[in-house]
């Protein structure tokens, strides 16, 4: 009877032993999932909804709804610009179509920079800051930069012509007018995507009202030349840039100041028939 309770009770204290590292086993692995999951929650970014393209849109086309989706965006890396409902992207239901003014790729956010309002199209006014104008200069190969000009580039406009003032009377001079203005179309192509060169006759740009009469002004009274700005240059030239021909040809010029006469002073003296002048220290 002994034998039977003393197997009994090991058996007892086996299965308890067991028992206990099962539960030990149990509560380690359900800890280290605790652990797990505080982890992710700690990679867990706050998101919003942004409206991207399903597929390739080029300049000119106009927005259609099934154009886009609503995908899930870190709230912290929002593009300025961006829509974040098919309501703000068509406030009209989609009756008033937007028109794309920059070439998007599949996926890629859809900005307000990237197309017009609702109903308008791709035009030049469309591209208009708010206050500025757009303005036509003629150009030529030479003076548009081989041809390699495209709407969005920066340009320095040069003036050459017969200078006034204190410039008159000498050769012609170059000036810069205006630098770093906007190109917003070429020709009639606004299309900022465009990259094969093309000889352009005209180039519009966006300037102030008071930088319209200075190109005016400059257009009608002399050679207008365009030096193209580069993309990642943000430094605008400074100050009044002019060259002349005395400049190019490194020629100095020489101011001749005429020296002051030195004073004499005389007193005349009769000798017989004979008047001689005698130099005399000046007194005043």
């Amino acid at each position: 009877m002994r034998v039977v309770f003393g197997l009994v009770l090991l058996l007892g204290l086996g299965l308890a032993g067991f028992a206990v590292y099962m539960a030990q086993d149990y509560i380690n692995a359900h800890e280290a999932a605790l652990a797990k999951e505080r982890e992710a929650r700690k990679e867990i970014v706050p998101t919003t909804e942004v409206i991207v393209s399903t597929r390739a849109i080029r300049y000119g086309d106009r927005l259609q709804q099934n154009y886009v989706r609503t995908v899930r965006w870190p709230t912290n890396a929002v593009p300025s610009g961006a829509f974040t409902s098919m309501e703000q992207l068509f406030p009209e239901g989609g009756e008033e179509l937007r028109t794309v003014l920059r070439a998007m790729e599949k996926d890629e956010a859809i900005l307000a920079v990237k197309v017009t309002n609702p109903g308008e199209d791709a035009g030049v006014s469309s591209k208009l800051a708010p206050g500025m104008r757009a303005f036509a200069l003629r150009v030529d190969v030479a003076s548009g930069v081989s041809g390699f000009l495209r709407p969005g580039d920066r340009v320095d406009v040069w003036w050459t012509g017969r200078g006034v003032g204190d410039a008159a009377g000498r050769s012609d001079i170059t000036r810069l007018i205006e630098a770093g203005v906007k190109l917003i179309a070429v020709d009639q192509s606004v299309d900022e995507d465009r990259n094969n060169p093309i000889v352009a006759r005209t180039v519009t740009v966006e300037a102030t009202p008071k930088q319209v009469a200075s190109l005016a002004q400059a257009q009608a009274t002399g050679r207008l030349q365009l030096s193209l700005v580069g993309a990642q240059d943000d430094d605008i030239a400074a100050g009044s840039i002019q060259v002349d021909q005395t400049d190019v040809l490194g020629i100095e010029e020489r101011v001749v100041t005429a020296k002051p006469k030195e004073r004499v002073c005389t007193v005349r003296t009769r000798r017989g028939a004979e008047v001689v002048e005698i130099p005399i220290p000046c007194t005043n």
